[in-house]
C-alpha cells in the first residue's frame, strides 16, 4: 500500500516539474524580483537626488526667510517684487512652490501663511514646507524669549539605544528590531504564499481529474485516502523544490546585482545654500543650524548607505536563534501546508464545477488570511502578547503566527505545545478531508451543500 502512495506522489511530482511553465517560472521569478528590487532602489535614490525650489515672499516684518533652512531636498529662494509680480514670476519659472508670509503675522500665533503650487500639491512637499516654517517660527519664539538656538541644542539630549538580547542562560547578543521584524515578516509571507499557491493546485488537480473521470480508474486499485495523501505530498515536494531553487537563484542573482546597487547608491551629504539673510544674529543662528544639520545628515547618510545597513542587518541575523527558527519554519511550513492541503483537496473532490469552490474556500482561507493580517499588524508589534500566544496555539493560525514570533524568541514549552496542537489539527483535518474525499470523488451532478458534507463525514464503509 505504501508503494502505491509513493507512486502517486512521484507521479504528481514528475508531472509538474517537467512542465515548461514550471521551468520558466522557476528561472524567471528570481530575475524578476531582482529586477524589481533594482528598479525600486534606483527610483528611490533618484527621487532623493531631486531638489524642490520654493520661492519665499516675506511681508511679515519678522524676517522669517532668514530662519528657513534649506536641505538637499528643499531649497528656499527669496522672491522679488510685489506679491502680484512674485506670482507671475513663479508661474513662468520652473520652481516648485511659492510661500507667502503676509503682513501682520504674530510669532505666537502664525495664521494666514499661504503656499502656492502648480497643480495639486503633494503631501510630501506640503509636509516638508510646513516643517521648515514651524522650525523657523520656533526659532523666532526662542529669540523672543531670550534663548538662542545654540543654547537650546545644548539642552537637548539624543540618546541612541543599543539593544541587547539576553537569553535564559545569561548570554548576551546584539539585537536589531528592524532586522528581526523583517525576518519574521519574510518567514510569514513565505508560508502564506506557499499554502495558497500549492493548496489551490491540489484543489484544481483533484477537480480536473474528477471531471475527466480518471479517478474512477485510479480508485479501482488505490484507496481514496492514499490517493489524496499522495497528491498532497507530491505537490508539496514540487513546492519545496521550487522554493529551494528560488532561494539558490535569488542568492546568486543578488550577489551579482547587490554590489552594483551599492556602488551606484552613493549618499549625498552636500547641503544646499540657505536663503540670504539681513541680520547678522539671524545669520549666525542659521549657520549654526545648518552646520548641525550637515553633521546630522552626514551621520544619517552613512546609516542610509545600503552597504552599512546590510552589514548591520547580517550581523544581527547571525545573533538570532537560527537553529530554532529553521526547525520551527520547516515544521510549520510543512504542517501548515499539509493541514490546509487536505482541506483544499476535500473541496476539490466535493464540487463538480470550479466556480462552486468559492463558497467552500472562504471558511478555509479565512483563518489563513486573518492570521497574516493580524500577524503583520499586531503580533509583529507585540510578539509576547495574548493575541500572539493564542493565535500561535490554534492550528489553523499557528503556521503564520508562530513563525512571526520565532525570531523574537519563544519559550520552548510554547513551541512544543503549538507543534503538538498543529499535529493534532493536521490529523483532524486529514480525517475530515478523507471522509469527504472518499464520497465526493465519485459524486457527480449533485449540488453540494454544507449539510450534505456533514452527512458524508459519517457515512460508514
Amino acid at each position: 500500500m505504501a508503494s502505491k502512495f509513493f507512486l502517486i506522489a512521484q507521479r504528481e511530482y514528475l508531472t509538474r516539474v517537467r512542465k515548461k511553465a514550471f521551468i520558466i517560472l522557476t528561472l524567471a521569478v528570481p530575475l524578476l524580483l531582482a529586477a524589481f528590487g533594482f528598479i525600486i532602489v534606483k527610483v528611490a535614490s533618484s527621487d532623493n537626488d531631486t531638489t524642490d525650489v520654493v520661492e519665499v515672499r516675506d511681508d511679515s516684518g519678522l524676517n522669517v526667510t532668514a530662519h528657513l533652512v534649506s536641505t538637499p531636498q528643499l531649497r528656499f529662494e527669496t522672491a522679488t517684487g510685489t506679491l502680484a509680480e512674485a506670482k507671475k514670476g513663479f508661474q513662468k519659472a520652473k520652481h516648485d512652490g511659492l510661500l507667502v508670509l503676509p503682513a501682520g503675522l504674530d510669532v505666537e500665533k502664525a495664521e494666514g501663511v499661504q503656499f502656492y503650487g502648480k497643480g495639486n500639491i503633494s503631501l510630501k512637499k506640503q509636509g516638508a514646507v510646513e516643517d521648515a516654517v514651524n522650525k523657523a517660527f520656533s526659532e523666532l519664539k526662542m529669540q523672543k524669549s531670550g534663548l538662542s538656538q545654540e543654547k537650546l541644542d545644548r539642552l537637548r539630549s539624543e540618546v541612541e539605544l543599543k539593544t541587547i538580547s539576553l537569553d535564559e542562560s545569561g548570554k548576551e547578543a546584539n539585537s536589531n528590531a528592524k532586522a528581526t521584524s523583517l525576518t519574521a515578516y519574510g518567514l510569514a509571507l513565505a508560508i502564506y504564499l506557499f499554502i495558497f499557491i500549492y493548496g489551490v493546485q491540489i484543489m484544481r488537480g483533484v477537480g480536473e481529474e474528477k471531471s475527466s473521470r480518471i479517478m474512477e480508474v485510479m480508485l479501482s486499485s488505490v484507496k481514496p485516502f492514499d490517493l489524496m495523501m499522495g497528491k498532497i505530498v507530491g505537490i508539496a515536494a514540487v513546492g519545496l523544490t521550487q522554493f529551494l531553487l528560488w532561494g539558490v537563484l535569488s542568492f546568486g542573482v543578488s550577489s551579482v546585482l547587490m554590489p552594483m546597487v551599492m556602488k551606484a547608491d552613493k549618499p549625498k551629504t552636500e547641503m544646499a545654500t540657505t536663503a540670504p539673510t539681513t541680520s547678522s544674529a539671524s545669520a549666525t543662528a542659521t549657520q549654526s543650524t545648518s552646520a548641525k544639520m550637515d553633521q546630522a545628515m552626514s551621520g544619517s547618510a552613512a546609516n542610509m548607505n545600503p552597504a552599512n545597513r546590510a552589514g548591520g542587518m547580517f550581523a544581527t541575523l547571525a545573533n538570532l536563534p537560527l537553529g530554532t527558527i529553521l526547525f520551527g519554519f520547516i515544521i510549520y511550513f510543512l504542517g501548515g501546508y499539509l493541514l490546509y492541503g487536505a482541506l483544499f483537496g476535500a473541496v476539490g473532490a466535493a464540487v463538480d464545477d470550479q466556480t462552486d469552490t468559492q463558497q467552500f474556500m472562504f471558511p478555509i482561507t479565512m483563518p489563513l488570511i486573518l492570521s497574516y493580517i493580524v500577524g503583520v499588524t499586531v503580533i509583529l508589534r507585540n510578539p509576547d502578547g495574548p493575541v500572539a500566544f493564542w493565535m500561535s496555539m490554534f492550528p489553523l493560525t499557528s503556521p503564520i503566527a508562530m513563525v512571526i514570533r520565532l525570531p523574537f524568541g519563544v519559550p520552548m514549552w510554547q513551541l512544543a505545545l503549538s507543534i503538538f496542537l498543529l499535529i493534532l489539527g493536521f490529523i483532524g483535518a486529514v480525517w475530515v478531508a478523507a471522509r469527504i474525499y472518499r464520497v465526493g470523488i465519485l459524486m457527480y451532478g449533485k449540488k453540494v451543500t454544507y449539510k450534505e458534507l456533514g452527512k458524508w463525514m459519517f457515512y460508514k464503509g
